[in-house]
């Protein structure tokens, strides 16, 4: 090796690395196979490609107009995606070079932006509870108390908004905190399994949304509907670049970056976030260390389910401003979207961070893919889908592309004690 020149050495180096079971290599290859397969779906359901296939063999320039047809509907998609999610390069260099047109040309990045910033926040949550060890799924509910408690301070008190703002999302936090205390100390005295637990306290927390937007004071007045009290802009997270820009993202992306920078310390530097480490890769272990089951459990739904809460406090002080009685359950609901995410992400800080941007920019450009092109939104779905599949299973994706054997361990997920 010694004997092999520098520049080929590093060339060498580079082509192992990408040929070696790296996690980051796995998880670009599975995006790549979840766009593949998103092309297949493309094909197999556009009409247009169908009827040019259809035509294969009536002559010779046939099969070139139909891999014509099929290269342009494909492309068309996912380049719709891309600038309905990220930017338009054409838009961008408009405004580049005449300073005009900035709100339309950052619209794109701003909408993502909006998306993935409760949903990192919740995200993390969940992979702070998946590194332990514990599989928490009611991170909806929890993200919809927080959300609801955040509603109740922002718009039935009135204070400055040094104060006011401050107390809403720590209002958010304690909504969710609680919510998440009741599983873990149901887990930590009684055995009770979390996953039951956490279903369960769902449907209950969603039966409590309805009643505080329909019998409580907290109802809209003069609003028979169920339709929440819109919080005051003293409790609100105003627009990052104002009101009149027309771009949404708001300064809730600080609050996002800030939990991203705590977890990070969390479970690489302190004492604690060491503990719930130990707890999740080892029980025992942790138990022959004298670190406490009881209160490791206890403590990661309290933080797990306080920063569900965060994430629904800052839906409503960021873009909602009020809850009525479907606040965060369409769609599959943003705690159950956070658990494909820290999977993705790998239950790390700064990898649940890019799978958030992944998944918020999936969702904002399958919608501008189908206003542009028909091609149903479902695409998008698919696409995470697959991508989260081929993570999960990184053999799969070994065998596919014959990967060498690497750091296997690193690809293993935290869901040792779920059962």
């Amino acid at each position: 090796m010694n004997d092999i020149p520098a520049r080929r050495r590093s060339i060498l180096s580079l082509w192992m690395t990408l040929t070696s079971q790296n996690p980051v290599i796995v998880t670009i290859l599975a995006l790549v196979l979840g766009f593949v397969v998103g092309a297949f779906i493309i094909i197999f359901t556009t009409a247009t490609i169908l009827d040019a296939f259809r035509g294969f063999f009536n002559s010779w320039g046939a099969p070139g107009h139909a891999l014509k047809v099929t290269f342009d509907n494909v492309g068309a998609a996912y380049r719709d995606m891309f600038t309905g999610s990220v930017i338009d390069p054409a838009g961008f260099w408009h405004s580049l070079t005449t300073g005009k047109g900035w709100d339309n040309t950052l619209t794109p990045i701003s909408e993502t932006l909006t998306y993935a910033t409760p949903l990192v926040i919740v995200s993390i949550g969940v992979g702070i509870s998946f590194q332990t060890g514990l599989f928490n799924i009611g991170a909806n509910g929890q993200a919809v108390l927080g959300g609801v408690a955040g509603a109740v301070i922002g718009s039935m008190i009135k204070l400055p908004m040094f104060i006011h703002l401050p107390l809403t999302l720590i209002a958010g936090i304690l909504g969710g905190a609680l919510a998440g205390a009741l599983p873990g100390v149901l887990k930590a005295y009684t055995g009770a399994h979390e996953v039951i637990v956490t279903i369960m306290e769902n449907y209950v927390i969603y039966a409590f949304l309805l009643y505080v937007v329909l019998s409580t004071p907290y109802q809209q007045p003069g609003q028979a509907n169920d339709i929440g009290r819109t919080i005051h802009a003293s409790a609100q997270l105003p627009p990052l670049f104002g009101v009149a820009s027309g771009l949404r993202v708001s300064y809730g992306i600080f609050v996002a970056a800030g939990v991203v920078a705590f977890a990070w310390w969390f479970l690489e530097r302190s004492s604690l976030g060491f503990d719930f480490r130990v707890t999740g890769a080892s029980p025992s272990a942790a138990r022959a260390s004298g670190i406490s089951p009881r209160a490791v459990i206890i403590l990661v739904f309290l933080i797990s389910g306080g920063l569900a809460g965060l994430a629904g406090v800052v839906q409503v002080a960021s873009t909602t401003h009020y809850v009525d009685g479907t606040f965060l359950i369409g769609d599959a609901g943003i705690g159950f979207t956070a658990i494909t995410v820290a999977l993705l992400g790998r239950n790390k800080p700064i990898g649940i961070l890019w799978a958030s941007l992944l998944f918020g920019a999936l969702g904002v450009g399958g919608r501008a893919m189908q206003a542009a092109t028909g091609i149903p939104f479902d695409l998008a779905t698919v696409i995470q889908s697959v991508v989260v599949l081929f993570v999960a299973t990184p053999v799969l994706v070994k065998e596919i592309f014959r990967l060498r054997a690497g750091r296997t361990q690193a690809l293993q997920l935290g869901t040792q004690g779920w059962g």
